[in-house]
């Protein structure tokens, strides 16, 4: 009996990508969760509308005339201060384009189109056994740090401010060294640099 042997691209692992904007003093958002003060006007954000846009909120995209071409993600996960409706201005479904995971400890009603996990580190373990795309780890600290044992990849665009004190990039993780590669750093007229780490083996 003759045997046809099939031979398919290998399956690339799923990694876990934590891509945020940081302050030159490690911190993510302002103390009350805010955001706001990172510029969303540069040179910098031909990169963060084009290369990353399926990274960009869904009513923004459709406020600019952007479609997420799904190249890079196909899901995304987030604490709950992160995408609690009552702080974004009522918006319940940020990421329609993505799959949308809200993690939290305690329970909450959500979108039928947005999963709600109480475990976030084997929800992550289990997505990365699943075929697809990276998932996008959108925040917050929190989360970032309990993640952390399962992050393959940093996307860091620091930007040119100081905080002093606020949401810091891990939030209050426990001391374990986790060792990342530098594989590019890309600076800006905005003085904006986005620098990117692969977890080392």
């Amino acid at each position: 009996m003759d045997f046809i042997h099939y031979w398919a691209e290998p399956k690339m692992p799923r990694k876990l990508v934590y891509y945020v904007a940081v302050s030159l003093d490690g911190y993510i958002a302002a103390p009350n969760g805010d955001p706001s003060a990172f510029p969303v006007e540069g040179d910098h954000m031909h990169v963060v509308l084009g290369e990353y846009t399926d990274a960009v909120p869904s009513h923004v995209q459709q406020a600019l005339g952007l479609a997420a071409p799904h190249t890079i993600f196909d899901t995304v996960i987030m604490g709950w201060n992160t995408y609690n409706p009552e702080i974004s201005g009522g918006i319940d479904n940020p990421y329609a384009h993505l799959h949308q995971i809200v993690a939290s400890r305690n329970a909450r009603t959500v979108p039928e189109n947005v999963e709600l996990t109480h475990d976030p580190l084997a929800r992550i373990r289990e997505l990365k056994q699943e075929s697809g795309l990276d998932i996008y780890l959108c925040g917050g600290g929190a989360l970032a740090g309990e993640l952390l044992p399962e992050i393959d990849r940093l996307v860091l665009k620091r930007n040119p401010l100081v905080f002093g004190s606020g949401i810091a990039l891990f939030g209050q993780a426990s001391y374990q060294p986790f060792p990342f590669s530098h594989t590019r750093t890309r600076n800006f007229e905005s003085g904006v640099s986005i620098t990117e780490y692969e977890r080392s083996s």
